[in-house]
């Protein structure tokens, strides 16, 4: 019983670090930003990509049952142009807890159209993720992505290009998580006030 506890426990601060709103600052997303310019195998996406959005802190937990959430930055043009935000519900072989911060690159401005239309949602995911590396892919009938990184600073991406529109790249910033589940990211847009 006591593993349960343990998760239970990890999973409820993860929760309550992301609910208050002063955790995510401006810097933070200029952060993120710039560890992902540090990438090489990223650096393409910024100079070529119509827009993209940011999200420097995304927790995630669960035990049979789990969940993610986090906060964004939608950008075109290097400026912000609204707020989204990430949801996740899986259910499947899964226990732990994580962190981490995503990255999605819009090829166009029809990719672009589509996630910031409201809600946009990748329909299926799988992802296998330990404290420094990380790999993680997307599929679904809105499209395949998938992006890995390695190591405790910038990471070390695989090659990956658009797919239908979008690419996505994860950084885990910490935690252990053991997942084997069906879910999907869901995500809402609302334009900058």
């Amino acid at each position: 019983m006591k593993p349960i506890r343990f998760l239970f426990m990890l999973v409820t601060v993860l929760v309550l670090m992301l609910s208050f709103p002063g955790t995510i600052l401006a810097d933070k997303f200029a952060n993120t930003i710039e560890l992902y310019k540090k990438s090489e195998a990223v650096q393409p996406f910024f100079k070529s990509a119509y827009g993209y959005a940011v999200f420097p802190t995304v927790g995630k937990g669960g035990l049979g049952i789990g969940g993610a959430y986090g906060k964004g930055q939608v950008y075109r043009g290097g400026k912000v142009t609204g707020k989204t935000s990430l949801t996740k519900v899986s259910v499947g072989f899964q226990a732990g807890g994580q962190s981490f911060s995503q990255i999605v690159f819009f090829q166009d401005k029809r990719a672009y159209g589509e996630f910031t239309s409201g809600s946009f949602e990748f329909d299926a995911a799988a992802s296998v993720v330990a404290i420094t590396v990380g790999a993680q892919t997307k599929t679904g009938t809105e499209g395949a992505s998938a992006g890995a990184s390695a190591g405790p600073a910038i990471g070390v991406q695989a090659k990956t290009s658009y797919r239908k529109g979008m690419a996505v790249f994860v950084h885990t910033e910490g935690g252990l998580m053991f997942e084997a589940a069906i879910g999907g990211q869901k995500f809402n847009f609302k334009l900058k006030e």
